[in-house]
């Protein structure tokens, strides 16, 4: 196993491995010493970033290792050079690739190059790092995740492909409800149901409102992605309905509210409920650091998961 672009390929055992790591790099860091002790790390990002790049930067600085930071937001990396190449290129000095793109195809093409292990930090399929964090909280707050219910209410996107795949690894119960016209790739939506049933849980998906259950999470995410031009008043006529708010936490009876971020205060989610005890936002945000360091300890410092 050398890099990490989806979680599509992994099985419960190793998941259910990987979070106990996040787990115990969290709660018990001396154990682990500098597993990137020497280790350089190169992160190079398409799309703007506060969370990833810092939480990266720290976490990698913390079990011993270096970052360095390559900038590629003027453009995507496709147009300057082959990532097949900038692969290649960056193997010749880096322990590690980093990178956060518009494209999946751009980490294929980075991994088919390099012989070190490339990292998604994001792309428009997966965001794989977003998910073990937000499972991390999930655990931390309601003592595990096998046999628990989120519920997803918004724009079917990269997040909510992750959550799906890393959720039914996990044994967590998922429903995803979003608008016509938004609703996750299909393809995903297939592979999704398939690991539902050789893991035992329940995976709904709807666009009604109406059809939201019990849960005991509700998640939500930006309706406006990062370079989308829609105009606003279009996204809330589409989009009103699914905010997430105090009225809907009760009707599902959901003990916690988790937002990736950056969010939108009383559009996708009501302010008053981000502020609440309730909401899980900065424990998300907080667990992005443990949830890298473990998959950083693993792919790079050769740290053995069960």
């Amino acid at each position: 196993m050398q890099d990490l672009l989806s979680f599509r390929d992994w099985n419960s055992t190793s998941m259910h491995s990987l979070l106990k790591l996040a787990v115990e790099l969290k709660t018990h860091p001396e154990k682990f010493g500098r597993p990137l002790e020497g280790k350089s790390i190169v992160a190079i990002f398409e799309k703007p970033s506060l969370r990833t790049r810092v939480s990266f930067d720290i976490g990698i600085h913390k079990l011993g290792g270096h970052m360095v930071y390559v900038d590629s937001q003027g453009s995507p990396l496709k147009d300057r050079e082959d990532p097949i190449d900038v692969g290649a290129n960056l193997a010749c000095w880096a322990d590690a690739i980093v990178s956060r793109v518009y494209e999946h195809k751009t980490l294929v093409d980075l991994a088919k190059g390099a012989n070190v292990p490339v990292i998604n930090a994001l792309c428009d399929l997966y965001h794989p790092c977003q998910a073990l964090a937000d499972y991390l909280a999930m655990f931390e707050k309601l003592g595990g995740v096998k046999g628990k219910t989120m519920a997803y209410i918004g724009d079917g996107n990269n997040v909510t492909h992750s959550l799906l795949i890393v959720g039914a690894l996990l044994g967590c119960h998922q429903t995803v409800i979003t608008p016509k016209g938004f609703e996750i790739n299909a393809n995903i939506a297939k592979h999704a149901a398939k690991l539902a049933f050789e893991n035992d849980v329940s995976l709904t998906i709807a666009n009604d409102i109406d059809e939201l259950g019990q849960a005991d999470i509700l998640y939500t995410d930006t309706w406006l992605s990062m370079g989308d031009n829609t105009p606003l008043a279009q996204i809330k006529e589409k989009f009103a309905a699914y905010q997430v708010n105090e009225a809907l936490m009760k009707k599902s009876g959901a003990s916690y509210v988790m937002h990736c971020q950056p969010a939108h205060r009383d559009l996708e989610i009501s302010g008053s409920l981000m502020d609440s005890e309730q909401s899980l936002l900065m424990l998300q945000a907080e667990n992005r650091m443990h949830a890298q360091n473990a998959i950083l300890a693993m792919l790079v410092g050769n740290v053995a998961i069960d």
